[in-house]
């Protein structure tokens, strides 16, 4: 199969895969509830950059590509924090939960945050409801950081141990979307976004990552679309959706009106032709010859002459304290 012209991954395999479960020779696995983060850092001028890793190539699943930091809801995830911002009811409701399902949605909003502290180094939380910690760095927030990473530790456990209170009113979420049927590995993802605390700094804490970048939405998008940065539809897609907004506050102000119907790719065969589709996002559409599939395929893989990406060095971070709050979404890397 060949490489598109743009950075849209897209792997050999998926013809065959469709096919079998087209003929009822695959069952689809149950999608993991899992949670990624865009973290918004404002530049003073040209919107707000972004916060990406690139996955190393050497990785089995979309290696190569950019994505945000985050990965699965942990079972543990559920137990009781302190916690700050709207309910877990309505959190509940914003994400499409049903009553009695509050457990459920904070695990969701704690995977969110966990992982940005496991993947980046950044924690939305704080002594109070009102304050979020200023600094991450230092051997002791290392040495919690991997235990989260190893499951040594849960997160409720570290959050009370340290005295913290969950800052859910930082988050907002954007969008929703689910792996397609056909993928081995399937996650039901929800996409946040939240800006830099002040005073915090990323890093690159993941062990699935070479690289890391902050970059503006628009200049992602335009790699993307000259085939310099490869990306997942969920990626690419959220990255456009945020090119609008002048700042961090203006996108968490706008995250609550955000529509969280999950996009799940369909794909059928049409007159032997492969359609590929991603409701409501025609650009990813494909179409594939009958003939096509694993066997002698190219898959898209990131052409090793590719310059890096621009990065962004914004000024310090404002206070988030003035951010709107909202009630209001692959690593293990979750992908849709």
């Amino acid at each position: 199969m060949s490489s598109t012209s743009n950075g849209q991954w897209y792997p050999p395999e998926w013809p065959d895969r469709i096919r079998a479960l087209a003929q009822g020779e695959l069952t689809p696995a149950a999608p993991r509830r899992a949670a990624t983060v865009l973290l918004l850092r404002d530049t003073g001028t040209g919107g707000p950059a972004v916060h990406m890793l690139r996955r190393r190539a050497s990785m089995a699943f979309a290696g190569g590509a950019y994505a945000y930091p985050g990965g699965s809801v942990d079972a543990r995830d559920e137990k009781p924090v302190a916690w700050a911002g709207p309910s877990r009811a309505e959190w509940a409701a914003r994400l499409g939960f049903g009553a009695g399902e509050e457990a459920v949605a904070q695990a969701v909003v704690c995977a969110a945050v966990r992982e940005t502290f496991e993947e980046a180094g950044v924690l939305l939380a704080g002594a109070s409801a009102e304050t979020v910690v200023e600094d991450t760095t230092g051997d002791g927030w290392e040495a919690d950081r991997a235990a989260l990473v190893a499951r040594e530790l849960s997160f409720a456990d570290f959050l009370e141990r340290r005295g913290l209170v969950l800052r859910s009113d930082l988050l907002g979420a954007w969008a929703r979307w689910i792996t397609p049927e056909f993928e081995p590995r399937r996650y039901d993802t929800w996409f946040f976004v939240a800006a830099l605390p002040a005073g915090q700094r990323c890093r690159n804490a993941s062990t699935e990552a070479d690289r890391t970048v902050w970059i503006r939405p628009a200049e992602a998008a335009a790699g993307y679309d000259r085939g310099e940065l490869l990306m997942m539809p969920p990626t690419i897609s959220t990255l456009r959706s945020l090119e609008p907004y002048g700042s961090a506050a203006e996108a968490l102000a706008a995250a609550d009106g955000r529509d969280l119907s999950p996009v799940l790719a369909r794909a059928e065969i049409e007159g032997g032709e492969i359609v590929l589709s991603w409701p409501g996002h025609d650009e990813f559409t494909k179409h594939i010859a009958a003939a096509e599939g694993a066997e002698g395929a190219e898959g898209p893989e990131a052409p090793a002459s590719v310059p890096d990406p621009p990065m962004t060095t914004p000024p310090p971070a404002t206070s988030p304290s003035s951010s709107p709050t909202t009630t209001t979404t692959t690593t293990g890397e979750p992908t849709a």
